[in-house]
């Protein structure tokens, strides 16, 4: 049994057989006086006030049972002690008090307490199952958890509720609060509390709350699990908790919540033994009163077994099955009895046990497998369930199935009906249900079903397969999953794709992988898939084939089943899935009774109702809408006659605004159309001023009925409440989306959320539950980072050897570092290169050679790669701006509001120090090397390029060596270039799947945690939006926030630009008690869009409701003044679009456009586009062109930036145009798609049509929305450039062109009129026209005079007309100084002060000759000729002649002496320095291992300190893997992936550590013999004989033996290896073989069957005997290897150590350190904050804390010398002494230290050597105090000079120095009383005085003060005649206590004196 030491200061306490023992007796040590020690089960007890001892675990002390491990009650104490400040509780203590237990107290208590404690005056510590009095004044005790004190009830959740308590104590400044959170009525109960915090009035009072508040309660509640494990429960709480419980389960509350809270019910007492007992109690319980409420019990335990089985079908399966049997019995006694019982409740168990019996089936079939089938009980799909149409919508699954994929039949759809009205509410939910659905999976089915059909054309082969386009779906091949990442939205993955066949994609603008879209990814050919939505996206990331993605709650499941590392092949399909799932969930959950509107909706009633709330009240009150000259005159009228309408005049509206807004108001659905310019916002906020203003009308109270406002864009959304926000400064919520609105950010639903005043009205149950879930949230965060970061890191670069020395065979890893030595390779410093990088050929050297001759290839492209696009124009590019319509997250978990920014730069600054640590070669750093700088060779920028993209092609390979081919190489650097990465990947990826298997871990707890929380803050929101008066939503928030408006159920819901948004997205949008909604939009501009063309063409998916209604005839009101573009423009409108449109008066004054002829012009061009790679987008390189000159020409007419915008009809142009823009031009200028500028309008438009080719194909162009839009944006100006000819076959476009040929307005080139010279016109065709205008104007010259004199230079230019803004280019004239010196600068430009041109001037000190400034005067030139003085080394001066030679170090190397006595080469100014460079002449000192020391002189300490030794100890460890650990005495556990693994699993533990058996059943078995028992026992069968009757693949039969795997080589096909002669056997024609799994190696078996036989002399698992390869896999000799194993494992046990043990010093360590810190002796560069952290850290090993207790010790000890004699020296002696500690100290913070026998010796000498320098130190500084120092100055040189010497400290050293001390001693002695220590002693024996009457003069002459000590009279000292004593108990000055003869520090004159003179000693 090994031995080792843990120091606690004062013995060493070995562990070992007598560990218990041993710890027991380290225990009482700690105490003192305490009785400890480890005893199992005994009877402890200490009663002495000192400490209290660790009891047994089940021991028992006196008034009830305890039962607990005594090192968490010691732990608790401690932290109870902190938290009163009371260290005698931090050291264990508890103080008894008199008193009586009332009863047994029993549970996980704290072992060492009495009932006397909890009974006791206050601090009690609370008892799990007691009852306990408090009597200290309110009781201030942590009473019992099911417990009663006297002064009232205290429920508390443990340690955790402690925690929380003192947050909200400090927070309300109240430390009562800390103590007992909750303050109930005083008295007693009637029975006990159950949990902390979870008692019968806390559920009681929970019962009353709302169902989702009840839900979050009780998931979060820490005690829920210790209620319902109870084993007994009085009826009235088992009735209460049936309430509560089927409450909390019936609410709409988040599926995580519920799923938590079911399975916590599930798992429990209460549901499989207490429901049972009070089911079958319930028939002989004759109390009536009890009796009337069984109905309703009943009812709420059915809701509870229907809720459990519903969410855990598998696993309560049995539990659920007994309780319908007893319900059912039990409502038969009932109802025989006479009890009323509803007959629903018999249905319902009906169903119950229908199901039951369903899923019993499918468990005997063994279908059944997880509890993740679930089952709803929904009704019957009808009577012809084949039939497709009839199955009911709501039991569709949303996501695609497998079946799908592969059947060729197309789903039942019906059409939108536009014409006609729909027959049900049903069939017209159904038919949106089936539309919507089809539209998003219909691209991925065909587009995968078109992919199988290429993959079966092609065989299967990447190549052509990555360059086929698909037309529905886009492809990423060879993906994997990198890393998981925490979100907001829960854990999300990072994948890596091939990157390489989307080279051509610009990421920024393309449409692929946009937040949102929805992913299908397969390994196996889509006969399984996981379905994942694009949850972040960054074009940086993108370009390197990485993206951010969540998987849905099934595939995550599958996900985890998932072993090893898949590649998948990746489907996009571009729908925007998140906005279909909300809104099919929304659909499918509607009711058909409860669709608002229905009557116009799905009848097309078109005859429209007053709004239901004008029933009780219909007079409005528009003064605060009126015109404000008839505010006053407005009285409030009946809105319902027409005639008391006010005029519109009065109300600021023209004829067509009035009506609508008369409309508006007075029908509950209201539908108001307008065209553009006609002003739809601003009626809209009139309307919706009214109704706000008017809010008594329709809300009982506006703060529980808000009103709605949802937009289809976060732009227009902003719009619209920014104009109610000029009338209503409170009371707004802009909820979700990317808003830029600056007015609004106070009103966003994220920063009112975090607001104090919100965050004080919310219930504290929300608050307390998400502080609790946040909590555990950030705890997995943590975990799942760590490992997360690390496999980010490892596709990034390339990672050091150091990260994969894990993952690397020991052979290997010598070999590695054993790298050839090459002439070539010079550094010129001792920087060495990573021998990763060296060895993948990654240096520049090698790199170089390999490249050399390629350099030159593919230049131009590389240049172009080089093109940086930061100085061109910014152009909000489409993918943001689809990105930020469809992103509505609107808040962070993080509580502290505002550190998320510092989280991600602390995260970012995380993940770039563990990069610095990994890598060898970062490729996200601009220098691929990290020595390049230092290393002689240098590489191109263009070769560093190159070695990027070749390390990044090697690292996305999938490709790697395998285990067999990995043996075989026996030295690393011999191989190719090709198979050292094939090596290096197979490390990576053992590196990667390890980080892998421990983040999943966390994962799923994450995801749990986080769905928990999201709903828990959506409870938060909910209650602030029922506070708001208007919530603003776009069309995506509202279908995903519908459960929230659901609950606020909004009266009036207004909608702008309805005529865009899907029917659905309206309907799911409405609540039930909607009474008012009102569509504001334009059905003729932009339409809802479609995925899929057919449904928007054949089945009107695009037709919006709005349109829908219109159709159908219900009233509407069209406005019709336009109020935005000139008429010539509007005349393009009207009437081929609008059959009426009228001209507002304002539109008449426009002026006209400077510059042009014209304000209209349609460019006729016949240029083609071209199409773009990615997506389905074009562009026109001749229209940008054209378009850019445009506006460069218009900005030259002084038009600002700003008033221009260009539009464009395809995103592909908006790239074409942003190359042409730099930005220094066309900062300004607003570039965007003309659908996503709609609602928008800019004084001049610039247009590009872009659809020119030979197949007059004009796509978009012919939709008469998009064309209104794109022509109605422009208000003075539009210019438009196209293919007129391939247009005018459009019908539409025919008359827009027939109106513009009528004013000439149409033709091939535009023509540009000179504003300063008329008569000259350009006529500009093309982009080169406009250079005959190159300032905007022609080209003659300005001719304009300047003030300085000049004439412009420029031509002519109608900007800046008087040339204030003009600057003078031409050489300046003026003469600056006597000499005729001109100025240089340009004449724009200020002349400078002084002349600068220098002259030829003589430097007045040195007499040279040099070239001065001018101006300067040459005495204060710094001359620049070379210095020729000699520094005083001799050596010649480096500096300027002008500079001081002081300041000059001189470099010339030399041979320096060092203080060691060693030489070496080093620079000169050494010599003159104090401190010496570091001496680097080998060490060679024979360390205690025996190996030589490897160190230098000066990395040794000269001796004093010798690094680690780093031999390899390459012992043979019990696993059969080699020790990888430098020359080390105990062998740690080993490191390497545990390769133990049966045909079910593999364990993933680290080889050290115990694995875990195998507990499925054994598979061995074969038609002659099977075996009975587990996989991990010794098999029970004998080994078949009989020969494989198989055949093999080529014909032959098998050689292999019954029921073992066939071997994969032929008797005749490989007959020279399989007969080759080893055991003798193989020859034999009837042999049979075995292939050994773990090798592949075929042995004959009888020889093999003899070999396993063999007896070994060590403990080890057999080998193959051909390879020497560990066989852990073969069935036949299953029973001998686990054997073996077992044995292995329990030496693995032992070598680990018990984790109980290691917990326990853990403990003991942490308490020590406690006292250390409180005792504050450390020194001050100790790491206090390191062993703080280090000690909190749950997962040490044995060899951990050996080292930490060391670290500890020595740092104790050094602090304790330091501070005990830092005040008894000299102050030299001092300064001195603390820098010998200072370097003790580093050495003790050095993280190599591992306290190895050779570094504790080394550690143990230099702190002797540090007493003794401190005992001579204290010696000189007593003879200074006597005035004797020149007396012992020799004697104190002799002993400094041994002790500052050079090397090590030794014994002889010691011993020398010792005998020097005694003589010191004889001349001054340490007592200061020149007598000796016996002689004092004798001397204060014989007095018999008590401590503190001892007292000396000033002089140090010692006297005795008797009777009381105190000095009472004054006399003379009779050996110098000072004065000595004093008066009234105060000595004179100087004289003293004389501490040296008893040890005291104070007179003892009084009783307070006399006992500070005993506080030092130990009692």
């Amino acid at each position: 049994m090994e031995r080792r030491s843990f120091h606690d200061g004062r013995k060493s306490v070995p562990q070992g057989e007598d560990a218990d023992e041993k710890l027991g007796k380290r225990i009482h040590h700690w105490g003192d006086r305490g009785r400890a020690g480890s005893v199992p089960a005994g009877r402890g007890r200490s009663r002495e006030r000192g400490v209290w001892g660790h009891e047994g675990v089940n021991g028992r002390g006196r008034g009830g049972d305890r039962e607990r491990s005594g090192v968490r009650g010691n732990a608790e104490a401690e932290r109870q002690g902190a938290r009163w400040k009371n260290p005698e509780i931090g050291v264990r203590t508890l103080l008894e008090r008199p008193g009586r237990a009332k009863g047994p107290h029993h549970g996980h208590g704290l072992g060492f307490i009495t009932p006397e404690n909890l009974r006791g005056g206050g601090r009690g510590v609370r008892s799990p199952a007691g009852r306990g009095r408090s009597t200290d004044r309110g009781g201030r005790g942590f009473n019992a958890v099911m417990g009663r004190g006297r002064g009232g009830d205290r429920e508390r959740s443990g340690v955790r509720g402690n925690a929380e308590a003192e947050r909200q104590g400090a927070r309300r400044k109240n430390p009562e609060v800390g103590v007992r959170t909750t303050r109930e009525s005083p008295g007693t109960a009637n029975g006990p509390h159950h949990g902390h915090g979870l008692g019968f009035k806390t559920l009681e009072n929970l019962s009353e709350e709302e169902p989702s508040v009840v839900a979050i309660t009780l998931s979060s509640h820490p005690a829920l699990k210790t209620v319902l494990a109870e084993t007994a429960m009085r009826k009235d709480l088992i009735e209460l908790l049936c309430l509560v419980l089927s409450k909390a389960l019936k609410s709409r509350s988040d599926r995580s919540i519920l799923q938590r809270l079911a399975g916590v019910v599930k798992d429990s007492g209460f549901f499989c033994n207490i429901l049972p007992h009070c089911l079958g109690g319930m028939g002989v319980d004759f109390d009536p009163a009890r009796r009337a409420l069984y109905p309703q019990h009943l009812e709420n335990i059915l809701d509870i077994i229907s809720e459990v089985l519903n969410m855990y079908p598998a696993s309560s399966l049995e539990a659920v099955g007994v309780l319908l049997t007893l319900l059912q019995a039990t409502i038969n006694r009932l109802r025989a009895s006479g009890v009323d019982l509803k007959h629903e409740l018999e249905e319902t168990v009906g169903r119950l046990q229908a199901l039951i019996g369903h899923l019993q089936q499918r468990s005997w079939e063994g279908t059944l497998r997880s509890d993740r089938d679930t089952y709803a009980l929904l009704p019957a799909a009808g009577d012809n369930p084949d039939e497709e149409e009839q199955q009911n919508f709501r039991t569709i699954p949303i996501y695609p199935t497998p079946e799908e994929f592969h059947q060729d039949e197309r789903p039942f759809l019906r059409p939108n009906l536009t014409t006609e009205r729909y027959s049900s509410t049903h069939i017209y939910l159904d038919t949106h249900f089936r539309l919507l659905r089809e539209d998003f999976v219909r691209p991925l089915r065909e587009g995968i079903q078109q992919l199988l059909k290429v993959q079966a054309d092609i065989g299967g082969a990447d190549k052509p397969l990555k360059m086929k386009r698909f037309d529905d779906i886009r492809v990423y091949f060879d993906t994997e999953l990198i890393t998981p990442k925490c979100t907001n939205t829960g854990l999300a993955y990072i994948v890596q794709f091939d990157i390489k066949p989307l080279q051509f994609v610009r990421w920024e603008n393309s449409k692929r992988l946009i937040y949102g879209s929805l992913l299908c990814l397969s390994c196996d050919n889509f006969e399984s898939f996981l379905y994942a939505t694009v949850s972040d996206r960054e074009p940086k990331e993108l370009k390197e084939g990485r993206v951010q993605v969540t998987f849905t709650e099934e595939s995550r499941a599958k996900l985890a089943t998932i072993q090893g590392k898949k590649k998948f092949l990746m489907i996009e399909t571009t729908a925007y899935f998140e906005a279909y799932r909300y809104v099919l969930e929304g659909l499918q959950e509607q009711e058909d009774n409860d669709l608002p509107f229905e009557k116009y909706i799905v009848e097309c009633s078109e005859k429209v109702e007053p709004p239901a709330y004008l029933q009780r009240d219909s007079k409005y009150d528009l003064s605060s809408v009126a015109h404000r000259d008839s505010k006053l005159t407005m009285k409030p009228f009946d809105c319902l006659i027409q005639g008391a309408w006010p005029a519109m005049d009065k109300l600021g509206l023209d004829e067509s605004q009035m009506k609508a807004f008369q409309l508006a108001l007075t029908n509950e659905l209201a539908i108001i159309q307008g065209p553009p310019g006609t002003g739809k916002t601003y009626v809209g906020l009139k309307i919706a001023q009214a109704l706000l203003m008017n809010s008594n009308l329709w809300s009982d109270n506006p703060k529980t009925r808000p009103m709605l406002v949802v937009c289809y864009t976060n732009h227009a959304l902003d719009q619209f409440l920014e104009g109610i926000l000029e009338f209503l400064p409170r009371g707004i919520v802009r909820v979700g989306g990317r808003s830029n609105s600056e007015k609004l950010k106070p009103f966003f639903l994220r920063e009112l959320a975090h607001s104090y005043n919100v965050k004080r009205t919310l219930p504290s149950q929300l608050s307390t539950a998400y502080n609790q879930i946040y909590g555990q949230l950030c705890d997995v965060e943590r975990d799942i980072e760590q490992h997360s970061v690390r496999l980010l890191c490892s596709v990034k670069g390339v990672l050091r050897e150091a990260v994969l020395v894990k993952f690397i065979s020991q052979k290997h890893w010598d070999s590695l570092h054993q790298r050839p030595t090459l002439d070539e390779f010079v550094f010129w410093n001792d920087r060495k290169p990573s021998v990763m990088r060296e060895w993948l050929g990654l240096s520049s050297m090698d790199f170089l050679q390999r490249e050399t001759e390629n350099v030159n290839r593919n230049e131009a492209a590389a240049k172009a790669e080089e093109l940086e696009e930061d100085e061109l124009i910014e152009i909000a590019e489409e993918a943001d701006l689809i990105q930020a319509e469809r992103i509505v997250e609107d808040w962070s978990f993080n509580p502290h509001h505002g550190r998320d920014g510092k989280k991600k730069r602390n995260m970012e600054e995380s993940v770039e120090a563990v990069e610095k640590l990994m890598f060898a070669v970062n490729l996200n750093e601009t220098q691929t090397a990290t020595e390049e700088s230092n290393n002689e060779w240098q590489i191109s920028s263009d070769m560093k390029k190159k070695m990027k993209r070749s390390i990044k092609k090697e690292l996305r390979k999938s490709s790697t060596m395998s285990e067999e081919e990995e043996d075989n190489v026996l030295n690393v650097w011999t191989l190719s270039w090709k198979d050292k990465w094939r090596l290096y990947r197979l490390w990576l990826t053992r590196y990667q799947m390890e980080l892998r298997t421990k983040a999943l871990r966390s994962e799923e707890e994450y995801q749990n945690t986080v769905e928990r929380l999201a709903f828990v803050k959506e409870q938060q929101n909910l209650h602030l939006l029922k506070q708001a008066t208007v919530i603003g939503m776009t069309t995506t928030g509202a279908a995903k926030s519908r459960r929230m408006l659901q609950e606020l159920r909004p009266r009036v819901v207004i909608v702008e630009e309805a005529a865009e948004v899907l029917e659905a997205h309206i309907i799911t949008t409405l609540s039930k008690d909607c009474q008012h909604l009102i569509l504001i939009g334009d059905h003729q501009q932009l339409r809802p869009s479609a995925t899929v063309y057919e449904l928007a063409k054949n089945f009107s998916l695009e037709m919006s409701m709005f349109e829908r209604l219109v159709k159908m005839g219900l009233p509407f009101v069209r406005l019709k003044y336009q109020h935005r573009m000139r008429p010539e423009i509007a005349r393009l409108l009207t009437p081929h679009i609008y059959n009426e449109l009228q001209n507002h008066p304002s539109v008449l004054v426009y002026e006209d456009i400077k510059g042009l002829k014209t304000n209209l012009f349609f460019v006729e061009h016949n240029h083609h586009e071209e199409e773009i790679k990615d997506g389905k987008s074009h562009q026109n390189q001749h229209e940008a062109h054209f378009i850019v000159s445009l506006c460069s020409y218009l900005l030259l007419q002084d038009y600002k930036p700003e008033q221009i915008s260009i539009l464009t009809t395809y995103t592909g142009q908006l790239h074409c145009l942003r190359k042409l823009m730099p930005a220094k031009n066309f900062t300004g200028v607003k570039v965007h798609v003309v659908d996503k500028y709609q609602g928008e309008e800019n004084d001049i438009i610039l247009l590009s049509l872009v659809r020119s080719n030979a197949q007059n194909k004009v796509g978009f162009l012919n939709v008469p929305n998009r064309v209104c839009v794109a022509l109605s944006r422009a208000k003075k100006g539009l210019y438009i450039i196209g293919n007129g000819q391939m247009l005018s076959q459009v019908k539409l476009w025919s008359n827009i062109f027939h109106t513009l040929r009528e004013k000439d307005q149409v033709g091939k080139a535009l023509t540009l009129c000179c504003q300063n010279h008329p008569e000259k016109q350009v006529q500009a065709s093309s982009a080169n026209d406009f250079k005959q205008a190159p300032e905007g104007g022609c080209t003659q010259p300005c001719e304009f005079r300047l003030d300085c004199g000049h004439v412009c230079s420029r031509v002519c230019h109608p900007y800046d007309p008087q040339h204030k803004e003009y600057k003078c280019d031409k050489p300046c004239q003026k003469i600056l100084c006597d000499q005729g010196h001109r100025c240089k600068r340009l004449c724009h430009s200020a002349c400078p002060e002084k002349c600068s041109v220098k002259v030829e001037k003589i430097v007045p000190r040195c007499q040279h000759t040099q070239m001065v400034p001018c101006h300067q005067d040459p005495k204060t030139f710094v001359c620049q000729e070379p210095c020729l003085m000699l520094l005083q080394c001799g050596h010649p001066c480096a500096s300027h002649c002008g500079e001081p030679c002081s300041s000059c170090k001189c470099q010339v190397i030399v041979t320096l002496t060092l203080e060691c006595g060693h030489s070496q080469q080093n620079a000169c100014f050494y010599k003159t320095q104090r401190e010496e460079p570091a001496c680097k002449n080998p060490c060679e000192h024979q360390l205690k291992c025996g190996h030589p020391c490897s160190g230098s002189c000066g990395k040794c300490s000269q001796g004093r300190f010798h690094v680690s030794c780093s031999q390899s100890c390459d012992r043979l460890l019990i696993c059969s893997h080699k020790c990888r650990e430098p020359c080390t005495r105990d062998c740690p556990p080993c490191e390497r992936p545990c390769e133990n693994r049966c045909v079910h699993s593999k364990c993933m533990k680290p080889c050290g550590q115990p694995c875990a058996p195998c507990l499925e059943p054994c598979v061995w078995q074969c038609r002659h013999h099977r075996c009975s028992k587990l996989c991990c026992e010794p098999c029970d069968r004998p080994p078949c004989n009989q020969p494989c009757d198989k055949q093999l693949e080529c014909g032959h039969k098998c050689i292999g033996l019954c029921g073992d795997k066939c071997p994969n080589k032929c008797r005749v096909c490989d007959h020279e290896e399989v007969t080759e002669i080893f055991f003798g056997t193989e020859c034999d024609p009837d042999a049979l073989f075995i292939q050994l799994q773990d090798c592949g190696h075929i042995v004959e078996y009888t020889g093999m069957d003899t070999y396993m036989g063999l007896e070994e002399e060590a403990l080890k698992l057999k080998e193959c005997p051909k390879c020497r390869t560990p066989l852990r896999k073969n069935l036949r000799y299953g029973s001998y290897i686990n054997k073996c194993l077992a044995e292995i494992e329990m030496v693995k046990e032992k070598i680990n150590g018990q984790p109980g043990d290691i917990e326990t010093l853990r403990k003991i360590l942490q308490i020590e350190w406690k006292d250390i810190l409180r005792a504050n002796i450390l020194h001050h560069q100790a790491p206090d904050w390191y062993f703080t952290k280090r000690l909190q850290q749950t997962c040490l090993t044995r060899n951990d804390i050996r080292i930490l207790e060391n670290q500890i010790d020595f740092h104790k000890r050094i602090g304790k010398l330091l501070n005990d004699s830092k005040l008894k020296m000299l102050p030299m002696d001092r300064c001195s002494f603390e820098r010998y500690t200072e370097q003790f100290v580093l050495w003790l913070n050095s993280h190599h230290l591992k306290f190895t026998d050779q570094q504790v010796f080394d550690l143990e000498r230099e702190l002797q050597k540090l007493r003794c320098l401190a005992a001579l130190n204290a010696r000189c500084y007593l003879a200074e105090q006597r005035q004797k120092t020149n007396e012992i100055h020799g004697d104190v040189l002799k002993i400094k000079n041994v002790l500052t010497k050079n090397g090590q400290f030794t014994e002889a050293d010691q011993k020398s120095v010792n005998q020097a001390m005694d003589e010191l001693d004889k001349k001054v002695p340490p007592t200061g009383l020149g007598i000796s220590e016996d002689e004092r002693k004798m001397i204060v024996s014989a007095i018999k005085l008590p401590a503190g009457h001892w007292h000396k003069c000033p002089n140090g002459h010692v006297y005795l003060i008797t009777e009381c000590g105190g000095a009472m009279e004054r006399r003379s000292c009779p050996d110098c005649g000072v004065s000595i004593g004093g008066e009234r108990h105060t000595l004179d000055s100087g004289n003293t206590v004389a501490s040296e003869m008893d040890g005291a520090q104070h007179s003892a004159w009084s009783e307070v004196n006399n006992l500070l003179n005993f506080h030092h000693l130990d009692l």
